[in-house]
């Protein structure tokens, strides 16, 4: 597994340039390795996930910059919901604007309970730029999406869960003993399948139905002629522990 930490708690952790470029790298680099098989992303310090971006460098964007840096953003953070292993978003405080963002596009998300969520942009002048406007409401839907970026309000945990924001909500100091053992149980199923199975989920989602279950299918015939499914078969059969291989 991969512990990826934001580390900038004197500022909560906020999303500069800097920040952005070294996650960017982060996640190349997670990428390239193919003994990873799950990723915890988390904030340094007890108070924030990441609230959103570094507001200095915010108020000197111009219009085109500002273009510009959410196209940077949005790249980013699609390039990691895209990766063939999931990421676990360990939300240990605020994630707020780019950081609320940045935890949508994580495959999973696990609040502590003193966590809170939400997208302030509107009290800047702005709208969400990193995806928000756009991930937000395929999660929560559009009613509930549309009341967190329109008040930008904050909302907590438990009030994220219960619209879907998050899936579990966990006591503070059990948040990173959580998120681990969830990627533990990930890390510990075929590889491929892990791959497939967000392949599908993800590429199939906006598809009509009757497409995406071909393009399921098709993943499951890729499935059937691995190296995993037969070690997964046969170690089933033999009432074993399979040996994946990822082949």
């Amino acid at each position: 597994m991969a512990v990826v930490t934001l580390n900038r708690p004197k500022v909560l952790n906020a999303l500069n340039r800097a920040l952005l470029a070294e996650l960017d790298a982060a996640v190349d680099a997670i990428a390239a390795d193919a003994s990873i098989r799950a990723v915890i992303l988390t904030g340094a310090g007890e108070k924030a996930f990441a609230a959103g971006a570094d507001i200095q460098e915010l108020a000197q964007v111009s219009a085109v910059d500002g273009q510009q840096l959410a196209h940077r953003g949005q790249r980013l953070f699609s390039k990691m919901e895209s990766l063939r292993v999931p990421v676990i978003a360990a939300i240990n405080g605020f994630a707020l604007g780019g950081g609320c963002e940045l935890a949508l596009a994580c495959t999973l998300r696990i609040a502590s309970e003193t966590a809170k969520l939400g997208q302030p942009e509107v009290k800047l002048g702005i709208i969400p730029g990193y995806g928000g406007s756009q991930r937000l409401p395929r999660l929560v839907g559009k009613g509930a999406a549309l009341k967190m970026i329109l008040t930008g309000e904050m909302i907590t945990a438990a009030e994220a869960m219960r619209i879907g924001l998050v899936e579990e909500v966990v006591p503070a100091d059990k948040l990173m003993a959580r998120a681990d053992q969830i990627a533990r149980a990930i890390a510990a199923q075929a590889p491929l399948a892990i791959e497939k199975s967000l392949e599908a989920v993800h590429n199939g989602y906006d598809l009509p139905l009757d497409e995406a279950l071909k393009y399921e299918a098709a993943l499951f015939g890729v499935c059937c002629a691995t190296e995993d499914k037969a070690e997964g078969t046969k170690a089933f059969l033999e009432k074993r522990a399979p040996s994946w291989q990822g082949k």
